[in-house]
């Protein structure tokens, strides 16, 4: 989830410029807030369903792919002064979310050409081949070049949420607990990179340390979570990441998980030793929860189908009467 100041601007962006479809959106009159969530439908699939509808509501809470979650707090769009705090200044966890395609040299110049601003250029830098874009509340949105193995229509598919770890063998088992595969991980001089994914069923992932696993990675048309670790940090008992919800950081917001049980996941989450923003009865939104991985992301967990007939994730306890 991204905290977004103007929504105009927002779905301009992931839809209209990064292809993504507008799968649904839930609107918090009473709380000021709506949420936007969009999806990398495969080119041949066309979406019918009205945004808002209780048909979209229960496709979103049941489907198997992954969103891109926006939130607009009300009257942001209208504050000149107001900004999100996008990330990537020292001690920040996250990082970006990326997109692959299948030249991304072309792909920049269009983008270029639509009059997106670039953080990098596919030749600038060390590493030659990738580019990185701001969306309109200047988060990163990286352009990685997928797998020629790959035969997607989409020019653009979301492929990746990226958060810096402290400790990679406390945050791998957190998300192999949730279901994640380990599918690749990479080790440099002062940093490495460790790739999972929610596969589908039946998907065999090669050995994390092989070749072949870089391109089973950018062959997937589903994202994966990238987990950056800078050396080091495991060792300081002192660090610690932003997670994007301090109140002077305030941008990325969470990731989340749709399960089975949410009460099961919990208790599961809770014997790793995870912390809960929220538990699944606490507050005014009842059957979600809120944990906190190893390095104090919150991590929404949403019971699949919901609990009503529109697939709803939560139910509001009645206000006692005066």
């Amino acid at each position: 989830m991204l905290r977004i100041k103007d929504p105009s601007k927002s779905l301009s962006f992931y839809r209209d410029v990064m292809g993504m479809t507008l799968i649904d959106k839930l609107q918090f009159p009473d709380m000021k807030f709506d949420l936007y969530f969009l999806s990398t439908l495969p080119a041949h699939e066309k979406y019918e369903l009205e945004p808002g509808s209780d048909d979209a509501h229960r496709y979103l809470w049941t489907m198997k792919g992954t969103t891109l979650e926006l939130t607009h707090n009300y009257g942001t769009e209208s504050d000149a002064s107001f900004k999100y705090h996008p990330g990537n200044q020292e001690k920040d966890g996250f990082g970006h979310v990326a997109f692959n395609c299948n030249d991304v040299y072309e792909s920049s110049a269009k983008l270029e050409a639509a009059g997106i601003s670039f953080k990098k250029k596919p030749d600038e830098g060390r590493m030659k081949g990738l580019a990185f874009v701001f969306d309109p509340d200047g988060y990163w949105v990286e352009l990685v070049k997928r797998s020629t193995a790959a035969k997607f229509d989409n020019e653009f598919n979301l492929s990746q949420t990226m958060l810096r770890i402290k400790d990679p063998k406390k945050s791998i088992p957190f998300y192999q607990a949730l279901g994640m595969t380990l599918c690749r991980e990479v080790h440099m001089s002062d940093f490495s990179l460790y790739f999972l994914a929610c596969l589908p069923e039946g998907t065999q992932a090669p050995d994390p340390k092989s070749e072949e696993a870089s391109e089973f990675v950018k062959s997937l048309f589903c994202p994966v979570l990238e987990l950056t670790h800078n050396h080091g940090t495991e060792g300081d008992e002192t660090f610690a990441h932003f997670s994007g919800n301090e109140a002077d950081r305030k941008g990325f917001g969470h990731i989340g998980f749709l399960v089975e049980d949410v009460q099961a996941a919990c208790e599961a989450l809770e014997a790793l030793g995870s912390s809960f923003v929220k538990r699944p009865l606490d507050g005014t939104m009842k059957g979600l929860a809120f944990a906190k991985d190893p390095d104090g992301y919150w991590i929404e967990v949403i019971k699949r189908g919901g609990y009503d007939d529109k697939a709803t994730p939560f139910w509001r306890e009645a206000t006692p009467a005066a």
